[in-house]
């Protein structure tokens, strides 16, 4: 008897710590202490607490208490009025007889960092690191970088912690995400708050809605992939735990006779693997959200080269698709144009290019002289912080007296042997660095691309080749580890290019 007294005993005290935890006052940890939050704005403030009972929301810059329902899933948001950037403030949320005080609170501008290794790239690695570390004592320049997690659902929360900028902690900050703010911050004279979300290696279907994949034709070869694997998953697995017993066995037997051992064996594309689909949209994108935002910046397109003919309808997809979840409206997003690398296609930078052109509110920092063909995470991460902020400021925040492009292809025109090349943003004019213009090819209908000259005439190039009597189209950069020599006279590099569409290695790769 006393055993069949005891189960539902048991059961109620687990039903009353399940109860007690879902009455708990919760915030996501986004909405925390040191946290910067979107200026005059409504910026949502959510969480958790049990259900039916009302969550009033304090701000030390206003009188107004806000009072919200918890709903039947114990879910709460409410929408706070900000005033102009300033700070610090405190924020109060109570719910019965509990309250979270949230301290040091900056009203700024707030901006997503995401992509892979680039923006991942630490400050700790840039050029005169040391020197950047010891500068960097900008207390309302504040980040947030959430944990790395893989998930198959959208989450409602993530780890990570907001961080001023500190000798103490920039070394571990986002590099382009840190001199992106640094930048905002010096020429707005405002807090910064960066909401970084990054992983080393990974495509952009990781960052992108299942949903939205798999409504695509476009992108049925990356689901078909993914659940081929799925379908296999515990095959794939046992052939993984043998390569891992077989590597126990030589990194043994490597250090019985002192040498080095192999490399461990790396996890099987599958679940919980980073370039799963929409694994990182669900687990590190998806938990903010609901934050206040002013716009994103984001570094990718290396792990996605090799399909970049398929780049070119996915990222604008991916872009749209944090837009449309956001609900903020299309929201300026900037992205980094791949830098040159001789293991790198040319064409993941013509579909950049393409993005730029096709979708609405973006914009994109070149980076054609600060990269290094040998390396593909080149070190000078200052300038291509500051080129995305030209961005921002120019288009963002209003400075029209900005030059915040290098020159980009414009329109085309052949003239008997010769091509004219027209550009956008050519600035205070068109300048050739270190001589006569180089990486120009031209080519007749049909027929190889030859090595040609190119001259500056005011706005325009004019490109030709001996023995090209009827041109047809040109190539500008169009090399894995080019380093071109086209600028405007502000000193920002004009884009690669190219005037012809045929088919390029590329194409047909999904």
């Amino acid at each position: 008897m006393s055993k069949r007294r005891t189960f539902p005993v048991l059961v109620l005290a687990v039903l009353g710590l399940i109860s007690s935890a879902v009455a708990e006052l919760k915030l996501p940890a986004v909405i925390s202490d040191n946290m910067v939050l979107q200026q005059e704005s409504r910026a949502p403030l959510w969480g958790w607490a049990e259900k039916g009972q009302t969550v009033s929301v304090s701000a030390s810059w206003t009188e107004r208490v806000r009072e919200v329902k918890v709903d039947e899933d114990g879910k709460w948001r409410a929408r706070v009025r900000t005033p102009k950037a300033g700070g610090p403030y405190t924020i109060k949320v109570s719910c019965g007889a509990e309250s979270i005080t949230i301290k040091d609170v900056l009203i700024g501008e707030v901006w997503v960092c995401s992509g892979q290794s680039n923006m991942e790239f630490r400050v700790s690695g840039v050029n005169n690191a040391a020197e950047e570390i010891a500068a960097a004592n900008y207390p309302q320049i504040r980040m947030f970088t959430v944990v790395k997690k893989v998930a198959d659902e959208p989450q409602s929360d993530c780890q990570g912690s907001w961080q001023a900028a500190s000798p103490e902690t920039v070394e571990g900050f986002s590099a382009v995400g840190y001199f992106f703010g640094r930048y905002l911050h010096k020429e707005l004279n405002v807090p910064v708050g960066l909401l970084h979300t990054s992983w080393g290696g990974t495509p952009a279907e990781a960052w992108t809605k299942m949903e939205v994949l798999e409504g695509d034709e476009d992108f049925k070869p990356i689901v078909d992939r993914y659940e081929s694997v799925v379908a296999n998953w515990e095959k794939i697995k046992g052939e993984y735990a043998a390569k891992v017993e077989e590597w126990k066995k030589a990194a043994a037997e490597a250090k019985k006779e002192g040498k080095r051992a192999p490399g461990y064996p790396g996890q099987p594309y599958g679940p919980g693997h980073p370039h799963q689909p929409a694994g990182l949209y669900n687990a590190m994108l998806a938990p903010l959200m609901p934050y206040r935002i002013q716009g994103a910046i984001w570094y990718q397109g290396e792990s996605n080269a090799g399909r970049s003919y398929q780049y070119r309808t996915l990222f604008p997809a991916m872009i749209e698709n944090w837009r449309a979840d956001w609900k903020q409206g299309d929201f300026p997003f900037y992205f980094v144009q791949i830098a040159p690398y001789s293991g790198q296609t040319p064409e993941i930078r013509e579909a950049q290019l393409i993005a730029l052109r096709n979708t609405k509110n973006t914009g994109m920092a070149v980076t054609m002289d600060i990269g290094n063909p040998d390396d593909i995470h080149p070190k000078n991460k200052q300038d291509v912080g500051k080129r995305l902020a030209l961005w921002a400021l120019a288009n963002t925040y209003g400075k029209k007296d900005i030059v915040y492009s290098g020159p980009l292809y414009k329109s085309m025109k052949v003239e008997g042997d010769k091509i004219r090349i027209a550009f956008d943003h050519v600035g205070g004019g068109l300048a050739a660095k270190g001589g006569e213009l180089t990486h120009f090819i031209i080519a007749e209908e049909g027929k190889d691309f030859v090595a040609a000259k190119a001259v500056i005439d005011g706005d325009t190039i004019v490109v030709s080749a001996d023995g090209v009597g009827k041109p047809a189209a040109v190539r500008y950069g169009w090399e894995n580890g080019a380093e071109p020599n086209l600028f405007n006279k502000e000193g920002l590099p004009a884009s690669p290019f190219r005037t012809d569409d045929r088919r390029g290695e590329t194409f047909g790769r999904y």
